[in-house]
Order: structure tokens, then C-alpha cells, then sequence
């Protein structure tokens, strides 16, 4: 062989790993839409992420995340940026109604996966729960399903209360639902239920300064952003206050001192959506992946909450609660 061609040889064999390095697949990128605050989403972050490391991606490793939190203001025009971006996923966490529908009317190419408290098909995110669709799916909360049970769990914590008030935000989408729940269950208890409707934190002030002229014995709370958010701690230490018994959608409001709570983990929708986004990026289409429903619904009852509210909890509640703060 030549010296030359020897040269060039060795020149072609140093050359290919470059080149195959060259055409590998660059890093793909997720969009991260929440109505959210980035200080008051961290925790719903750390669940998408813990959700897709489990299917092998770590952000700053394998995977980047283009964060967009809208503070509950419009979702449009982030979700419009996060398409021009061209992102591989497009995830919608947190509970929030309004980012996945922009996301969805931004797209119909980009997959999307939500993660919220309303019912995905009645508010036209999906075709069905089974058989999704289009290039959107991903995991619900469960909080209208378990209106009627929070109603019956307050009620046999307070049987003398025989009017009990229902505080929701109307911009809810799930308020409606949520309502019909409601009365439906205080009908069949033999109650009367109050609708307390709250938009801010001020109107929050001015239901609870309403409760005892209004003789509401007791407060069952929706769900929504605005409650979970940055007004938890304002609606347990205002029912503190108040002397107000009240159950609460998830347990971390029983962690701040309310007295009771019924429901899932909040934060595992956004698990399960991180790891939809996962195996979306590993190559399955959204339109064959259900839509996911946590199961693992837990009661928590905070006893010091009890104990400062004159109540005496009965044995049949007691026996069913998941966990006790003491």
C-alpha cells in the first residue's frame, strides 16, 4: 500500500466516530407550561422530573426543559412560543385547565400531555379516557369524583352542623361539576349547602368573615389553583380562626393545620405526565397511551386541629383515616 493512501485511510477511520457523533439525535427538548408560579410550581417540577427519570431522563443529562410558568394569567401566547421553539413534548402540569388548552389549540402536531383536576373529555382535551386521540393524553386528579364523600366525612365529624358552606372559585372549570356533586350529596345527608364563591384573596377574607352570620357550621373547600396555591395557609389559619371545621382536597393542607383532608397525591398526576412524556420521547404516540387516574386516595386527619376546636372526633371517623396528626 501507498504511504499515501495509507495516510488517507487512517484519515477515514479517525474521521468516522466524528461523524457518527454528528448524527446522532440532539437533546430533546420538553415544554414546561404551567399557570403556576415558579416559586409556588417547584414542587409540581420536582414530580414531572421524578416521572421521567424513571423512564431513564434526567434534565441537564438527556433531556433539556423549557420552563413557561403564566401565573394564572393568559397561557396563549406561552404556549405559542413553546410550539415556535418546535419542542418534542409539550407538558402541562399542576392541575391548571386553561395551559392545556392552549396548549392543545397551539397544536395538533407536538404531543401534549396534561396533568388535571377536571374531566378531560367533557372539556374537550380528549375523545375518551381509553382511547385519547389526536396527539394529546395524560392523567387526571381526582376532585369532583370525591366531592360527595368529603361532604359525608364532614358531616360525620360535625352531625350538628346543618348548614354547611362550599367554598369554590368560579373560574374553575370543574366548579359546575363540582357544585352538582355537592348538592346532590347534601340532598341525600338531609343539609343545606351554601355556595361561597372566592376569586382572591380578599373575597377568601370576606367569605369567612360571612360564616356566622350566614350560620355555616362547617366548610367544605374546592379545589382549584388559587386555594392550593398560595392561599393554603391563608384558608387553615382563617378556618383556625373561625373556629370553623373544614375538609380540605389534599393532605398537604392538613400538613398547614387544617383538620382534615380527602383525596390522592396531589403531585402524582404531574408524576404520571413526566413519565407519559418519557415514553412519548421513546417513541409511543399519544393517541394509544389512556388517560391515567391516580388511585391511592388517603385520608388525614389532624387531631391537634380537632383538639383546638372543641371537637371530639368520633371512633367510626377515626377507624378510617390513612393517617393522624397528633
Amino acid at each position: 500500500m501507498r504511504r499515501r493512501e495509507f495516510i488517507a485511510g487512517l484519515g477515514g477511520a479517525a474521521a468516522w466516530p466524528m461523524m457518527a457523533r454528528a448524527q446522532q439525535s440532539p437533546t430533546p427538548v420538553i415544554g414546561f407550561l404551567s399557570n403556576q408560579t415558579e416559586n409556588l410550581g417547584a414542587p409540581t417540577a420536582a414530580a414531572v422530573r421524578q416521572g421521567l427519570g424513571e423512564q431513564g431522563f434526567v434534565e441537564g443529562r438527556n433531556v433539556e426543559i423549557l420552563y413557561r410558568w403564566t401565573d394564572q394569567q393568559t397561557d396563549r401566547s406561552a404556549a405559542e412560543d413553546l410550539v415556535r421553539r418546535r419542542v418534542s413534548v409539550v407538558i402541562t402540569p399542576g392541575g391548571g385547565t386553561a395551559p392545556a388548552l392552549a396548549a392543545k389549540a397551539a397544536t395538533a402536531a407536538i404531543p401534549i400531555v396534561f396533568a388535571v383536576g377536571s374531566d378531560p373529555v367533557e372539556i374537550g382535551l380528549v375523545a375518551s379516557l381509553n382511547r385519547p386521540g389526536g396527539n394529546v393524553t395524560g392523567s387526571t386528579r381526582l376532585v369532583q369524583e370525591l366531592t360527595a364523600k368529603h361532604l359525608e366525612l364532614l358531616h360525620g365529624i360535625v352531625p350538628a352542623a346543618t348548614s354547611i358552606g362550599f367554598l369554590v372559585d368560579p373560574r374553575v372549570p370543574y366548579a359546575v361539576a363540582q357544585l352538582r356533586e355537592a348538592e346532590t350529596a347534601a340532598d341525600l345527608l338531609g343539609v343545606r349547602l351554601v355556595i361561597l364563591k372566592a376569586s382572591s384573596p380578599g373575597e377568601i377574607e370576606t367569605v369567612f368573615g360571612s360564616l356566622v352570620e350566614r350560620q355555616i357550621g362547617a366548610l367544605l373547600v374546592g379545589a382549584g389553583v388559587l386555594f392550593f396555591g398560595s392561599q393554603r395557609d391563608q384558608l387553615t389559619s382563617l378556618a383556625a380562626r373561625r373556629k370553623i371545621p373544614a375538609i380540605y382536597p389534599f393532605h398537604e393542607f392538613t400538613a398547614a393545620g387544617g383538620l382534615m383532608s380527602y383525596g390522592t397525591n396531589y403531585h402524582e398526576a404531574d408524576r404520571l405526565a413526566g413519565i407519559y412524556a418519557g415514553r412519548i420521547l421513546k417513541g409511543e404516540k399519544p393517541a394509544d397511551l389512556p388517560v391515567q387516574r391516580p388511585t391511592n386516595i388517603k385520608m388525614v386527619l389532624n387531631l391537634k386541629a380537632a383538639e383546638a376546636l372543641g371537637l371530639t372526633v368520633p371512633q367510626s371517623i377515626l377507624l378510617r383515616a390513612d393517617e393522624v396528626i397528633e
